[in-house]
């Protein structure tokens, strides 16, 4: 996989190519998509940090998409090959806020980057829980450097 220098501060990168039914009928790729490629790089981030457990329904806890936004930087065509990169930037009391960036192969640019908070959340109890301190050091030892 290409390591592009606009994605060098992000640990974590997955490639996907571009389907032909990823675009829309104006030819170019579909707003949601983009959301579901920052979803593909959140789930490996997790998966990473050896807490993939937490992506199980038995586990009773984990993380819920509390809010995402997304700024589109460029036109996405296919043929193209993206790296989508992940890192998380803060952590808070029950929250975690982890940035994303689709890099095309194609064009050599970030298409689009965005931002997802997600809470560490009790799916039992239907309640936020406090982000552990072993979450918090998986995630600082994937970053290598302490998060606020």
């Amino acid at each position: 996989m290409e390591h592009p220098a606009e994605l060098a501060d992000f640990p974590v990168r997955v490639a996907i190519p571009v389907q032909w039914g990823d675009q829309d009928g104006f030819g170019h790729v579909n707003g949601v998509m983009y959301l579901r490629w920052f979803e593909s790089a959140r789930v490996a981030y997790l998966e990473r940090s050896e807490l993939g457990n937490l992506m199980t329904p038995q586990n009773g806890a984990g993380p819920i998409l509390a809010s995402i936004n997304c700024n589109y930087r460029r036109q996405l065509h296919y043929p193209d090959t993206l790296i989508i990169g992940a890192k998380v930037t803060r952590i808070g009391r029950t929250s975690i806020e982890m940035h994303h960036a689709v890099y095309s192969t194609k064009h050599k640019a970030i298409g689009a980057d965005g931002t997802s908070i997600l809470v560490y959340f009790d799916y039992r109890d239907n309640k936020p829980l406090p982000v552990t301190d072993a979450l918090r050091a998986a995630f600082e030892k994937i970053e290598g450097k302490t998060l606020a």
